[in-house]
């Protein structure tokens, strides 16, 4: 990735800092806005992604814990920073729809905290926290840990955090994502870098179930976490492994430009096609074209008209009732 140049790492940045943000709220059953996340991302890490979408208040709260982790990793995690983060990510005090402490440890006012899965009436309860009378004392602990240098593998001890964090459960809700916000930034440590290329999050997301077995089985379990850690590096090495498909779709988007660096294209054109080779969902027809430049369906065919007698689109060999689209291959 360094050989590659400013430009293509910080597309890679932006790619991977998007699908961090977006799948750590997906594994807390949260949908975002990716269109919102990237344009979020871009507007904090100075990237020109041309028409970016208009700013949602609970997505910047996210990106804004998100970078904050891995870009200030140096700097201590404290009691004042974690109540930071989690105002960020409720900044109007509710979780849906309900009232929530928020930028506080949780009260238990309501009953022990507990993770719970399941109908009302036939609840399974997975884990029980510590109650809120020792959290002080507990996060004075934990931070201490994490905060002191004491020559312990960088990778295990974000491993330890991870799990450490989301056991004691301090907030009222939000453990999980700045839990692994935390895990993030002890790996920005392990590799003295506030730049990265490939997603713990997107990997958890993928592997959603075994995680919360593992989560689990160690919070039920005696003091020994080494199937825990044994999981963590796992699911670490699957991620990093995985990385390469981040840097080959950076590297094709480069290449289509390079390709067709010589062409005219309307900022519309430019906007849906850099949407197609970000990752679309689905086929490519006049009426997503639409939505995604917002112009009229009229406009929208001049548009897909002119790029395929430019050979740069190609009509969809499998596009079924309505006609679809696809990106020309190029080498």
């Amino acid at each position: 990735m360094h050989d590659l140049g400013l430009d293509l790492r910080d597309q890679a940045a932006l790619r991977v800092l998007t699908e961090d943000v977006i799948k750590t709220s997906e594994i807390e059953g949260e949908t975002l806005n990716p269109d919102a996340v990237r344009s979020s991302v871009a507007r904090r890490l100075g990237i020109e992604i041309g028409a970016l979408a208009p700013a949602d208040r609970h997505v910047e709260g996210m990106v804004d814990m998100m970078l904050d982790a891995t870009r200030h990793h140096d700097q201590p995690l404290t009691v004042e920073r974690l109540f930071g983060w989690h105002a960020a990510m409720f900044p109007i005090g509710h979780s849906g729809l309900r009232k929530i402490r928020v930028g506080a440890w949780r009260d238990d006012a309501q009953g022990p905290m507990q993770v719970v899965s399941g109908p009302v009436h036939r609840q399974t309860v997975h884990y029980e926290a510590p109650p809120a009378r020792l959290l002080d004392a507990e996060m004075a602990d934990f931070l201490l840990w994490f905060n002191m240098d004491q020559r312990d593998d960088p990778v295990i001890k974000a491993g330890l955090a991870h799990l450490w964090f989301v056991t004691i459960h301090p907030f009222e809700d939000g453990n999980g994502r700045i839990g692994r916000a935390v895990g993030d930034m002890a790996l920005a440590r392990a590799e003295n870098a506030v730049q990265r290329y490939y997603s713990l999050s997107a990997q958890i997301q993928r592997e959603r179930k075994s995680y919360y077995d593992q989560l689990e089985s160690a919070q039920k379990g005696s003091m020994d976490v080494t199937d825990w850690l044994e999981w963590f590096l796992g699911c670490l090495l699957r991620a990093v492994q995985g990385a390469d498909e981040t840097l080959s779709s950076v590297l094709k988007k480069a290449g289509f430009w390079r390709h067709w660096s010589g062409t005219a294209m309307n900022e519309r054109q430019i906007k849906v096609l850099n949407r197609l080779l970000d990752g679309f969902d689905g086929k490519l027809n006049s009426s997503k074209w639409a939505a995604i430049a917002q112009c009229s369906q009229d406009t929208a065919l001049r548009d897909i008209t002119d790029l395929v007698d430019r050979g740069v689109l190609v009509r969809s060999q499998a596009s079924g009732r309505s006609t679809s689209y696809e990106l020309k291959l190029t080498t």
